[in-house]
């Protein structure tokens, strides 16, 4: 790969252990090509009508602060290989939100993971990257995690 493939990578983060592969891929990209990294988390709105009881904003600070958690883990190691690093909180269904940032934003690679689940796992739980890749007009580079089933 030639320097400046690549100058705008977004890694898409869950703050699992198959992430984690996918961010050691991004930020190997990223240093061979000098690109900037996006770490991205998706908050997925809570559907659940406690409102009376604070559960809603409750819930979604927690998962706001599961989402600083995980793109600090992006920034702590992009930072660490001197690679140009900025954190991204979205709010709203996986996939979708991970599509539109990378077109609204230029983004000229998405590096994520996945536990590589098939049959029926993946059809009751369904796939963000499966369907960030069928969505997405920029390449996806999907790193299998291990399944730690």
């Amino acid at each position: 790969m030639k320097e400046g493939t690549y100058k705008r990578i977004m890694v898409a983060t869950d703050g699992s252990r198959p992430a984690r592969k996918a961010i050691e891929s991004g930020i190997d990209i990223a240093k061979l090509s000098g690109a900037k990294i996006y770490a991205v988390y998706v908050v997925v709105p809570t559907t659940h009508s406690a409102r009376d009881f604070g559960w809603e904003k409750a819930a979604m600070e927690h998962f706001r602060n599961e989402g600083k958690r995980a793109t600090g883990f992006v920034e702590e190691t992009a930072k660490a290989a001197d690679i140009e690093v900025e954190s991204v909180l979205l709010e709203g269904h996986p996939a979708d939100e991970i599509v539109k940032f990378a077109e609204q934003n230029d983004i000229e690679m998405i590096v994520m993971g996945t536990l590589g689940k098939t049959g029926l796992d993946r059809f009751l739980l369904g796939s963000v990257a499966e369907n960030v890749v069928r969505h997405s007009k920029i390449p996806v580079l999907v790193v299998r995690g291990e399944n730690s089933e």
